[in-house]
């Protein structure tokens, strides 16, 4: 079984380098047919040919084929010209809207953990959580510590479409004014927290796991060269095989079941292009999870 388990990889990923080779060639043509049409050495010239770039490297993230574990080095597709590509997935962070969603005690403790780790004192906290609250419901009732409609300043009444919408809320001040405050935040993943690829802070927040546990499942998930994202990495395929990694009893293991899924669908892309000094960014949500991939996010 081992044997025909460690066949089959292999022959995907062969077909992932295959699928990357074509693409690769018809994106060169490409590049090269606008590069001749391009003006050179002027800044407007290089920008342009830096965002086809960034494209170029979106185009082939959104391959289905194409997954957080596909090699993917840095790619020069003309003289000075090229892209890197950056796959990360959305279910390794902290939904805002499905922490919030029923109000359910172990994911409010979760998202106020988080807060707390971020420096917010208990006031800050609780009015945080109550105007985000008094955001998303559909009602103008306000809670204790919470705002609705008043003067200039009304709720959406709506779950989050981004996490830069945070902004809008009255009471986030002490989170959003800090540097890196959207790393661990998302609203596009499935909702729990996908085991596969959260960091050993967001693993933290879950319960019944220790730093220890955590750091010894961590490194037998990142495989033997130790990096997240790579192919060598250990693939879970359910989640009795994370309860027997993370060495938890049936008991402790369905108090995290709600919690936790595996291998989200939900992939950040990013595609970083440049030609010569200049460099254009490409920031795209996608979610993959067979044929054509459901884009939900584009940022340039």
């Amino acid at each position: 079984m081992k044997t025909l388990l460690i066949h089959q990889r292999g022959s995907a990923l062969l077909l992932v380098l295959w699928a990357l080779l074509l693409l690769s060639a018809a994106t060169f043509g490409w590049v090269a047919w606008v590069q001749m049409r391009l003006l050179t050495g002027g800044e407007e010239s290089r920008a342009m040919e830096a965002r086809v770039m960034a494209r170029s490297g979106i185009t082939l993230g959104l391959h289905p084929l194409v997954t957080r574990l596909t090699p993917l080095p840095p790619e020069e597709l003309a003289s000075g010209a090229g892209y890197e590509l950056r796959i990360r997935s959305e279910g390794g962070k902290l939904n805002i809207n499905w922490l919030l969603q029923g109000e359910e005690p172990m994911k409010m403790t979760i998202f106020k953990q988080w807060l707390e780790r971020r420096g917010l004192d208990f006031q800050q906290r609780e009015t945080l959580v109550d105007c985000l609250l008094d955001y998303i419901d559909a009602d103008n009732v306000k809670r204790l510590n919470g705002a609705e409609d008043e003067g200039d300043y009304h709720p959406a009444n709506r779950q989050l479409r981004s996490v830069e919408e945070l902004r809008q809320v009255r009471g986030t001040g002490p989170l959003t004014s800090q540097p890196g405050w959207r790393d661990d935040l998302t609203v596009y993943s499935l909702g729990p927290i996908d085991l596969t690829s959260a960091s050993p802070e967001v693993l933290e927040l879950l319960p019944g796991l220790g730093h220890s546990r955590i750091q010894q499942f961590i490194d037998l998930r990142r495989g033997p060269d130790g990096l997240d994202g790579t192919a060598d990495d250990r693939v879970f395929t359910d989640l009795a095989a994370v309860q027997q990694a993370l060495a938890l009893s049936p008991a402790q293991f369905e108090q995290l079941r709600p919690l936790v899924s595996l291998n989200d669908p939900t992939l950040e892309i990013r595609s970083i292009g440049h030609s010569g000094g200049t460099t254009r960014t490409i920031a795209v949500v996608a979610r993959k999870a067979g044929g054509k991939p459901q884009v939900l996010s584009w940022n340039e």
